[in-house]
């Protein structure tokens, strides 16, 4: 059996083969067959003694059932270690029960994968009440990359620096912002919510002239756009010439991308996280970086 592989599903697959290539691994495609009813049934090949699995967990329902199996076929193969490496981990945001009768599904998705795997690896992981990803998976090694330094670096190749402001569309993305802004050598703002009602919420930023000025917003997570749209809105009416939005996990659809742009975004750039149209941004030296140590000698 060879010491280490690294596998995936088809979704994400090429993303897959291009951190196998930084790890100089072969890649392997976990098969899977999805029968009428709904149920699936998955195949592996290439096990090792350390398999590597990767699965972005967007849209993670029916994925999280396919990575049991998937766990199970390499297990009953001979791979002594898995590790999953997951640039985008789902259910994190809800860390509390907010409602009476409610399931905490960052603590039953991080019990349930941990049972799979010895060691989680993701980017970026949407936390609140806790300070690591390791209080989430207290019984499994766990890693939660940062992809500012990334992002900036991708931005620094397109001549955007010290000139360039860096917002952050609310008081969340404050650290994150702060710390893509440094590495740039530029100022950054945030925005704040303002809730105007039950379901309204808009994105209130400082007063300032953007008049001739270059914006870059950037953000964690963007799913419905809200406040991203509110974001570029607000600095093209203060007078900004350049928009430009840059984020870790892409999870809008096209129709959510558009208005962006028809809210004023020269463009739009996300990271390798999740397969999306706007990727741009490859993950795949951050996670070759932090898997090394399971290559051995």
């Amino acid at each position: 059996m060879i010491p280490v592989a690294l596998h995936s599903f088809e979704h994400g697959e090429s993303h897959a083969r291009e951190l196998a290539s930084k790890l100089g691994l072969d890649a392997h495609l976990i098969d899977v067959h999805t029968f009428p009813d709904g149920e699936s049934r998955v195949g592996i090949s290439g096990a090792a003694r350390t398999s590597l699995v990767y699965c972005p967990l967007d849209r993670p329902n029916a994925r999280l059932v396919d990575l049991m199996l998937a766990a199970d076929a390499l297990r009953r193969a001979g791979a002594q270690r898995l590790v999953l490496v997951a640039p985008y981990l789902s259910y994190m945001r809800q860390d509390k029960a907010f409602h009476e009768g409610e399931a905490v599904s960052q603590q039953a998705v991080a019990r349930f994968l941990s049972s799979l795997f010895d060691r989680v690896v993701t980017v970026d992981a949407h936390l609140h009440r806790v300070a690591t990803l390791g209080e989430v998976f207290p019984g499994i090694e766990a890693e939660n990359l940062i992809a500012a330094d990334t992002i900036a670096r991708f931005a620094a190749e397109r001549g955007i620096g010290e000139d360039t402001l860096i917002a952050g569309p609310d008081e969340e993305s404050a650290q994150w912002v702060g710390r893509l802004a440094a590495v740039l050598g530029s100022h950054a703002i945030t925005g704040r919510k303002v809730r105007l009602g039950d379901r309204k919420v808009e994105i209130v930023f400082p007063d300032l002239d953007l008049e001739g000025k270059s914006v870059l917003i950037a953000d964690d997570i963007v799913s419905s756009g809200g406040t991203v749209l509110s974001a570029v809105a607000a600095m093209k009416a203060r007078g900004a010439i350049s928009v430009r939005v840059a984020i870790t996990h892409a999870l809008f659809d096209t129709d959510v991308y558009e208005k962006m742009l028809d809210a004023g975004a020269d463009t739009v750039w996300s990271t390798t996280s999740v397969p999306h149209p706007t990727n741009a941004i490859s993950l795949a030296g951050l996670l070759g970086e932090a898997l090394q140590n399971e290559l051995g000698e």
